[in-house]
């Protein structure tokens, strides 16, 4: 139990990122899809930063004494993947946008049916 409790935000991670790949693989709403990859990449960030964090590790600042340093890189790095994936959300929901005025609806069947006819 103590293995399992040690690991948990790995495990958060595994159902996150299975969550957000199902939504992206099942749904057929372009809305829900944005979603799902919000879902993912979330999931990514949690992983990215439990990886950063040493057990015992403080902040990088230089006292004189021999420390355990926790990394900020991958911390530095997720925050601008955080910018990124506003933006990028951002453009997929503009996308859907203009789709929507273009097609008249935002669900993925009914917009191959429209490209193909």
């Amino acid at each position: 139990m103590t293995t399992f409790l040690g690991l948990l935000n790995y495990w958060v991670v595994i159902a996150l990122m299975m969550t957000g790949l199902y939504i992206v693989i099942a749904a057929s709403n372009y809305i829900k899809k944005i979603i799902g990859l919000n879902i993912f990449q979330t999931a990514v960030f949690i992983m990215y930063i439990s990886i950063g964090k040493v057990s015992g590790g403080t902040a990088p600042i230089l006292t004189g004494q021999p420390e355990i340093y926790s990394n900020p890189l991958p911390h530095v790095l997720i925050l601008t993947a955080i910018v990124v994936g506003v933006a990028t959300t951002a453009l997929g929901l503009a996308l859907i946008v203009r789709i929507r005025s273009a097609f008249g609806t935002i669900d993925d069947h009914d917009v191959r049916e429209s490209v193909n006819e």
